[in-house]
């Protein structure tokens, strides 16, 4: 009994750990921030390795980019209403996904 109970709250924490970089907020860095608008809460990402999803769950179209920890640039993208965009994710070299910025005519990459 006792193992199960360990097994058990050792993939518990396990789960844990790896839906904590999901559920990051729209935080974007003071640099980021600077030349670029946050993007409203109902546009949520999720963000691993290989992949950053990013879901619009507004009423309007949204577009926006990823903010990556250590300046990479990548195109902004239109996201509709309920539908999801994907961005290249964080990598195995120690970047970060930081949030969302939403995308102006001058600021569009």
């Amino acid at each position: 009994m006792k193992r199960y109970m360990r097994s058990t709250l050792v993939v518990g924490a396990a789960v844990l750990a790896l839906a904590a970089p999901g559920t990051a907020a729209h935080a974007v860095s003071p640099a980021s921030a600077a030349d670029s608008t946050v993007a409203p809460a109902c546009v949520a990402f999720s963000a691993s390795w290989r992949y950053t999803f990013v879901t619009n769950d507004c009423s309007t179209t949204h577009t926006v980019r990823v903010v990556y920890g250590d300046g990479t640039q990548v195109p902004c993208r239109e996201v509709a209403p309920g539908a999801t965009a994907t961005f290249p994710g964080y990598g195995t070299t120690g970047n970060t996904v930081e949030g969302l910025a939403l995308c102006t005519e001058a600021g569009a990459a």
